[in-house]
């Protein structure tokens, strides 16, 4: 043999090594009668094996060791043994679908979850399954650039939200995505911590403490999720430089979106909508527990003589939140439209929508604040204002707060004299005499009508 030929001969084995060994995959079926040790299935796999689990109830706990694809057809099933995780990913390149996922252990230290993702499952898929009665439904731990997509995902719904799980746990996997999943009845839908550059987008929430709980993560999106009935829509706290676009919070109890050591993010396109609520549901703060310092509500809203209170208590929460940018949002029906205080600096408002909030804004502090950015402010539907000119803002500021709001605030059971003929003069020296008013919020260029959605637009009946 010529040296030129053996030379390519050496090259091609050496590309051929290289190739991975899907070439030959195969694919498995497996049914439950024939191949109930679904384990030693599994381990037999090779890589880029299909294993195709046929309708029935298979036996967990497993552990996915190999880069597989381990799919359902309609009706299969893993039940666990009560003990530890009922599904275990090792592997990289592990796609998890379409399989119903049932009985997991119970302790909160051991992270028992439905489908647990570990550090070395970079890449992997949990899909289309669905994900019933476990204390985690799936558990994101570590694993870089991993997804969970399309699932159905149902907590225990039984006991104190704080000794369940979450629907979606992700701790230090950066660039993972959790989207167009069905989370309910568990703790908190998606929880994120540690984290950065990850997408949570179209999800939806329902009978949750949190929608979505944000802990340290950071350069990431929260885009198109919908939080219904729960007692927070969006926490998002000491994380920094987030998109928050196009989500809504429909009928949240205690806030629409809340911003504690949140800075320099963006906030755009998002609706929170308050709904009277039966009080009962302020009554059950002994089994589902406010966590992590933020606040309960306060006492802002007063049951009203059907036994119904406006909620969320607080269509926005900013709590020692700096430099972000809130526009184009919509903020109706609650108790309080925006609650801002704690020394958060340097936020900018602009386009936003504050309609038929009981109290449009509760702002503690003593500077002046100017909510209105190049010319444009924000909507405010109790603004009695006028626009001469035609050119779409009011001929004077917007104040929304004066000095008996803040008596109120301070003494609530100065509530009775509102209607009292002293009061009333305070508030008529004041509207003559501007210079009479405490620091506060100002929009100085209050826009007359709605601002038209952009984006994002949200089927909400109005």
């Amino acid at each position: 043999m010529r040296l030129h030929e053996a030379v390519m001969l050496g090259m091609v084995a050496a590309v051929a090594a290289t190739i991975p060994a899907t070439a030959g995959a195969e694919t498995i079926r497996l049914s439950p009668a024939t191949a109930p040790a679904l384990q030693q299935a599994i381990d037999a796999a090779e890589p880029g094996d299909e294993l195709v689990l046929e309708n029935g109830e298979f036996y967990g706990p497993i552990t996915i060791g190999t880069a597989v694809t381990l799919r359902g057809e309609p009706g299969a099933a893993i039940k666990g043994d009560g003990k530890g995780s009922v599904v275990t990913i090792t592997a990289e390149d592990v796609v998890f679908s379409g399989i119903t996922v049932s009985g997991s252990g119970s302790s909160l230290e051991d992270m028992n979850s439905g489908v647990f993702v570990a550090q070395t499952a970079r890449r992997a898929i949990v899909e289309k399954s669905r994900i019933e009665g476990n204390l985690y439904g799936i558990y994101l731990h570590g694993a870089e650039n991993s997804i969970a997509r399309d699932n159905v995902i149902i907590g225990t719904g039984e006991g104190r939200l704080s000794e369940t799980g979450n629907g979606v746990t992700l701790w230090n996997a950066p660039g993972a995505r959790v989207t167009g999943n069905d989370i309910s009845f568990g703790r908190d839908g998606i929880a994120t911590n540690a984290s950065k550059r990850n997408v949570f987008s179209g999800n939806r929430f329902s009978n949750l403490r949190f929608a979505i709980h944000y802990m340290y993560t950071n350069d990431s999106e929260i885009s198109d999720n919908i939080s219904t009935g729960n007692s927070v829509g969006y926490a998002i706290m000491f994380s920094s430089r987030l998109k928050i676009t196009g989500n809504v919070s429909d009928g949240d109890r205690d806030h629409g979106l809340l911003l504690n050591y949140a800075n320099g993010s963006t906030i755009t396109g998002n609706i929170v909508k308050g709904r009277l609520q039966p009080v009962s549901r302020w009554d059950e703060r002994g089994v589902r527990s406010q966590e992590h310092g933020i606040p309960a509500a306060d006492g802002d809203a007063v049951e009203d003589r059907t036994g119904m209170r406006p909620g969320p208590d607080k269509c926005v929460f900013i709590y020692n939140a700096n430099k972000n940018r809130l526009r184009d949002n919509l903020f109706e029906g609650c108790a309080i439209g925006i609650h801002f205080t704690a020394g958060s600096e340097s936020n900018k408002l602009s386009g936003n929508a504050f309609l038929g909030n009981r109290n449009q804004v509760k702002y503690v502090g003593a500077r002046y604040l100017d909510w209105s950015e190049d010319g444009r402010g924000n909507y405010w539907s109790d603004n009695p204002g006028f626009d001469l000119d035609g050119d779409g803002i009011s001929d004077n500021a917007y104040r929304p707060n004066d000095l008996i709001d803040r008596v109120l605030w301070t003494a609530p059971q100065a509530r009775v004299l509102t209607s009292s003929p002293a009061v009333q003069v305070v508030r008529w020296a004041q509207a003559r005499f501007p210079a009479l008013l405490p620091g506060g919020v100002t929009d100085s260029h209050p826009l007359m009508a709605i601002p038209p959605r952009k984006e994002h637009d949200h089927d909400l009946d109005r």
